[in-house]
């Protein structure tokens, strides 16, 4: 944010908007205190974007002179030209970026500028501006999600016969393929693009025209605004559209939850990349180095985008908990919305960036991962099935596997090398045919019921899995 750059920034007194109904000036420490331009200027292209349409409209229909009208908007598209090229003094003592933008304009055009208010308040002009800047965020969030899917596709295709124990509590539990492993996380993000895709709904709802709460005298066109600003449709009432911040707090738990599944994901990385582990090759240059120990390559990127899911939890919780008390309509705490939410986003997009970068460059060590299946009795529950398939109950073929996975345990015997005659004494019901149900090949071949981990299935996915991705791309 520019503070010096624009001749603007020279004028010592600066006359408040609402400065008629007082008969002193604010406390200096009160105006510090109550600023929001020194980040709600973010909010700056979108102001003026809402403003220009609003302005169009009061001209076409008569509400103020063509002329101007004219005179506005080439106003609006000057000061928005010094705003990109970073031109433009924000000035603390005027609030905030809207009341700024409108200083700016009466100070170049003089007081026909001030006929740009006419039939809004600040409180409708807020939420356009904020929903006009979410919808821009929700937008390029889906497309990093869209490159996290594709980016997951993709090595769920190079990878898809290599194998790796699937766990439970941390604990292997059975073999499936690396592939069906990934293609889980291709289900969170498909989620996470069909949450932003219904939020973006929520936010594409005009407000301008709802006034301070009560709606406004003159004869406006709100839905020509709607249709200059490509929003879906208008608000139904004006008290809920300057009061309403559903829609942020949408977008901050959809956040939220996307967080959530990169924090899994990167655990993952997290402990696939330890010696004790050792599924993955970490990449150099999305590792750093220890200040001490010259061995170490720790893997930060995915631990701060672990951490950095509990500061976006916490923009959440923040802004839920500023919401709850609040009576209706506007009220001043709501300023405290843009903070949590730009933070939300930015945390957001920045986590799916790296992630799907990382994720992009990631190799598996194979020989490990498979050596990880044969090294552990992963496939008991074969064993079990396949005496339930000759009609012995589940419960009871259940207790007899667990005997030979504790036979085997005690005598360091793998599946691959027991005997049926050394089970006969504790398992008197055990055939050869159920042993050989103990191979990994035969377990995960067996697991081809829908969504299940065999080979199939799991080309069922990534095909399924394609066909959604090309209906959007």
């Amino acid at each position: 944010m520019k503070k010096n750059k624009h001749a603007g920034s020279a004028k010592k007194n600066v006359r408040k908007p609402w400065g008629g109904r007082f008969s002193s000036s604010v406390n200096s420490f009160v105006e510090g205190f109550t600023e929001s331009v020194s980040f709600d200027h973010r909010l700056a292209e979108f102001d003026i974007e809402g403003s220009i349409a609003h302005a169009e409209m009061l001209g076409e229909k008569k509400i103020i002179s063509l002329n101007d009208s004219k005179k506005i908007v080439k106003g609006l598209s000057s000061i928005l030209l010094d705003i990109v090229s970073d031109k433009f003094f924000f000035d603390p003592r005027l609030e905030d970026v809207h009341m700024n933008i409108e200083a700016e304009l009466i100070n170049r055009i003089g007081p026909v500028g001030g006929k740009l208010h006419t039939a809004r308040s600040r409180n409708d002009q807020v939420a356009t501006s904020l929903r006009l800047w979410l919808r821009k965020q929700i937008d390029e969030i889906l497309g990093v999600i869209m490159e996290m899917r594709v980016c997951l596709l993709s090595q769920a295709e190079k990878n898809i016969e290599v194998l790796i124990p699937g766990y439970t509590h941390l604990q292997r539990a059975q073999p499936v393929f690396l592939s069906h492993h990934l293609m889980a996380y291709t289900q969170m993000f498909s989620r996470d693009y069909e949450r932003f895709c219904e939020v973006r709904k929520r936010v594409n709802i005009l407000p301008l025209g709802s006034g301070a709460l009560a709606g406004t005298s003159h004869p406006i066109d709100r839905e020509l605004v709607s249709k200059k600003l490509n929003f879906d449709s208008v608000s139904l009432n004006s008290i809920d559209a300057v009061s309403d911040r559903d829609f942020v707090i949408d977008f901050a738990s959809a956040a939220s939850i996307a967080m959530m599944h990169l924090s899994r994901l990167g655990e993952e990385i997290v402990i696939w990349a330890s010696e004790e582990f050792n599924f993955i090759n970490l990449p150099d240059a999305f590792a750093t180095g220890s200040s001490l120990m010259p061995q170490k390559k720790n893997p930060d990127v995915a631990e701060l985008v672990r951490g950095k899911s509990a500061r976006t939890y916490g923009n959440l919780v923040s802004l839920l908990t500023m919401m709850k008390g609040l009576p209706l309509a506007y009220n001043r705490d709501m300023q405290e919305d843009k903070e949590q939410i730009f933070d939300a986003s930015d945390t957001l997009h920045s986590s799916l960036t790296v992630m799907y970068l990382l994720l992009e460059s990631l190799t598996f060590n194979k020989e490990r991962m498979s050596n990880a299946v044969n090294e552990s009795y992963m496939t008991a529950t074969d064993i079990a099935d396949a005496m339930v398939r000759r009609g012995i109950p589940f419960r009871e073929a259940h207790e007899s596997a667990g005997k030979i996975v504790l036979y085997a345990i005690e005598n360091e015997i793998p599946f691959d090398e027991l005997l049926l005659e050394d089970l006969k004494d504790f398992v008197p019901h055990m055939r050869s045919s159920d042993l050989k149900e103990a191979s990994v090949e035969r377990s995960i071949a067996h697991r081809n019921s829908k969504g299940g981990s065999s080979l199939g299935s799991v080309k069922r996915q990534i095909r399924i899995e394609k066909k959604k991705l090309g209906g959007i791309l």
